[in-house]
Formats: structure tokens, sequence, C-alpha cells
């Protein structure tokens, strides 16, 4: 199935990349066949450069430049905070409206993606903003009801896996993941919905054309697994 391309022009390309597909090849997971560069490559006909990563597990909008010195251009914007990333995501508990994380975090690979141990500690910051909340009447885990939340997400700073560590960390971690969430809610959604998959999505990104400097914003439509997840969501919470 050819990727959707959010948007495109002469100097780069913005493209919805599906859960499950690593952006480039990768030692993380040397049985991977599918890559996001390849299939776009092969997909347009040309060479695209990669100017930031996205998690595998994590599906969504990913930035590719169509030439070199765009690529440096993009990767600059990204180094510097210039880009603007909103997530979306659904997170165990009931979130507060609104709310500031500061929180640093370790450093957990090197340059080269290689894990390490006592890491440097670096700043790292989040804006949440809750979009809706449910209450499923079932018991999971040693509660009689289950809480969940689906907000959006906005990293200030650019740590590793930061969206997944930060939401660990203020206890609502997001639905799926299997490093730092909760077993018992994930087996709980699986068991219902039948996908199991990071409940992430990078929904949209702005920032300032390389070439004209004009302000640019491309968003993605929300998966039809997340879709999915809204209605059984709001058809188990009415009991």
């Amino acid at each position: 199935m050819p990727l959707t391309v959010c948007f495109q022009d002469d100097a780069l390309v913005v493209v919805d990349k599906p859960c499950g597909m690593l952006v480039h090849r990768s030692g993380i997971d040397a049985h991977a066949t599918a890559f996001l560069l390849q299939t776009l490559r092969d997909q347009l006909n040309q060479s695209v450069y990669p100017v930031h990563r996205l998690d595998k597990a994590t599906s969504g909008l990913v930035i590719f430049a169509l030439s070199s010195d765009v690529a440096r251009t993009l990767s600059q914007a990204f180094e510097y905070g210039e880009v603007m990333k909103t997530y979306e995501a659904f997170v165990r508990g009931h979130t507060p409206q609104s709310l500031h994380i500061d929180h640093a975090l370790r450093d957990e690979v090197d340059s080269k993606g290689r894990k390490i141990k006592n890491g440097t500690a670096r700043e790292a910051m989040t804006e949440l903003r809750t979009l809706t909340l449910w209450t499923v009447p079932e018991p999971v885990d040693r509660y009689p009801e289950a809480r969940y939340s689906h907000v959006q997400l906005q990293p200030i700073t650019g740590r590793y896996r930061q969206l997944r560590r930060h939401a660990k960390h203020i206890s609502h971690p997001i639905l799926g993941d299997v490093r730092y969430g909760k077993g018992t809610h994930n087996r709980f959604i699986e068991e219902r919905l039948g996908i199991r998959r990071l409940w992430l999505h990078a929904r949209q990104v702005a920032f300032r054309h390389p070439l004209s400097d004009e302000a640019l914003s491309v968003s993605s439509a929300l998966p039809g697994d997340f879709l999915r997840m809204r209605a059984w969501l709001d058809s188990a919470s009415q009991g």
C-alpha cells in the first residue's frame, strides 16, 4: 500500500508513517524488511533525506528533504527547537485539563543509538492538553473501574522517547507502551479491541519553509485504529 503523502513540493515531503515501520535500517530490529526511507524513495522515484526520527512503534508525520542542502537546513531547525510537533495519545487515568511537564531525562542511548547506563540528565519539557476523559465500568488491575484519557502532547525539547517517559513520570503512561506502560491495561485494551500498538500518533508539524521562510503547518488524519479506540471508549464508558 502506498504511503500517504500529506505535503510535497520541490524542497521536501511530509509523509504519514504507519505504526510498526522503522524510518531507516537499524540494529533495533534486525528482522525488519520494510523501511520508510526506502519505501518513500521507491514511491517517489527520487532520493529522500531524513531530518528527524520517529519511533518504530509511533505512527504519524515524518519530514524528508529532497536535497542535502534542505536536509541540513531542516536538521538545524530541529536542533534549535524551531519545529513544533503535536502528538495525540491515549493514556491511563484521568489527566488534568492542561499540564506543563518539566522533568529532566537521562540519556538512554548514545549518538549512534547504543544503550548506555547513567547517562547525562538533560532538561526536558512537554505541554499536555486533555481532549477527552472516559471511565470504563470494568475492573482492571486492583481498581473497580478503568479510567482513560485522549490527550494532545507537544514536546518543547527533543529528548529520547521524551513523551513516553514523561507520560510515565506523571503516572499516566501511554497505552500500549510495553517499556514504560502498565501491562494490565495494555492487555485489557488489546483484548477488547484486538489491536496491539503504541497509542501515540504524530498529528501535526509546524515550521518555517527552508527555502521561502513562509510558515508551514502540516496535519495528518487520525489513524483508523485511533477512531476505533475512541468509538469503543465512548460505548464502553456508557456501560
